[in-house]
């Protein structure tokens, strides 16, 4: 289970995650990534990372919603040490999201995770189709 520390509880948490964070889509996850605000509270340094999950109905029935929830939140909890301290992320869950094996749902986490931390100008870029020219 995820402590309750490191989990995104309000709505407005939910929205500056979304305004100001990177976005990444890769399998059937997408994820927005919110660096650590410097500044922002000085009287307590951040504990760690922060993780809120969105499952909507076009995912699934509740059953489907709490299962694809259960395992986000379950890949999250390995992840934790890999974040700095006051990042904070939102994944969302596609549709797709329902028929993913959990091993495929952590590929997924993993891939997006990484493509919305990666620097501005290191992120994939689609290599050109044979015989077209860049």
């Amino acid at each position: 289970m995820l402590p309750p520390a490191a989990r995104l509880r309000r709505r407005a948490e939910f929205a500056a995650t979304t305004r100001g964070g990177r976005r990444a889509a890769r399998g059937a996850l997408v994820v927005h990534l919110a660096p650590p605000q410097p500044g922002t509270n000085q009287d307590t340094p951040p504990s760690g990372p922060r993780f809120g999950f969105a499952v909507s109905r076009a995912v699934g029935n509740a059953v489907i919603r709490n299962k694809v929830r259960r395992r986000l939140r379950h890949l999250a909890r390995e992840r934790l040490d890999q974040l700095p301290a006051g990042t904070t992320v939102l994944v969302r869950a596609l549709p797709a999201a329902a028929d993913r094996t959990f091993q495929q749902l952590g590929r997924d986490l993993d891939a997006a995770l990484a493509a919305a931390a990666a620097p501005r100008g290191m992120q994939r870029r689609k290599a050109p189709r044979s015989g077209e020219t860049s």
